[in-house]
């Protein structure tokens, strides 16, 4: 996987780049948010560059919550217009305000990793793709639902799918 990381702290920020190439992954590292949009933005121009088609430029990019110059929420709000359905996960400590805010400003429900966490579990949440294509089957549903689509058991099944992925996401396995 290609792989775009925002860690303000540097020695954090090198342990998440050792663990994920050491799995084989290309991971580039940035220290905030703006760093981090920039080469968003570069490495989609590049992917994108006389092809024509809209290709997401990374696998994933991992964002710290808390970072100087432009905040995680920030960051991904830029690389979601930039790239929607771009896949994100969220590094927090503060996790009830990292859900909320995400869902409030981002409109979609993303990935989240409760800080601390161990280098293991970093990489089982990278590499656990099926979580991620379960989330981004719920925010296809949740935009059907602001949209008045959905009957009542489709809402009620809706609902029960957002309740497990939230005690899968939460829950360090």
């Amino acid at each position: 996987m290609k792989i775009l990381v925002a860690e303000d702290e540097p020695s954090i920020r090198m342990q998440y780049q050792a663990v994920l190439e050491e799995r084989g992954h290309k991971v580039v590292a940035t220290a905030d948010g703006r760093a981090c949009v920039k080469s968003y933005s570069a490495e989609l121009d590049y992917a994108n560059s006389g092809t024509g088609a809209s290709k997401k430029p990374f696998d994933l990019v991992i964002l710290d919550y808390r970072m100087p110059e432009l905040d995680g929420l920030g960051a991904a709000r830029e690389i979601l217009s930039l790239c929607p359905g771009q896949r994100i996960v969220f590094a927090s400590a503060y996790v009830a305000e990292t859900l909320r805010e995400a869902a409030r400003d981002l409109h979609q429900i993303v990935e989240l990793l409760q800080k601390p966490f161990g280098l293991d579990y970093l990489v089982e949440v990278v590499e656990d793709t099926d979580v991620y294509q379960q989330l981004a089957s719920v925010n296809v549903k949740v935009r059907e639902l602001q949209n008045h689509n959905l009957s009542l058991s489709e809402l009620v099944g809706l609902l029960a799918g957002v309740r497990k992925l939230q005690a899968m996401i939460i829950a360090p396995r």
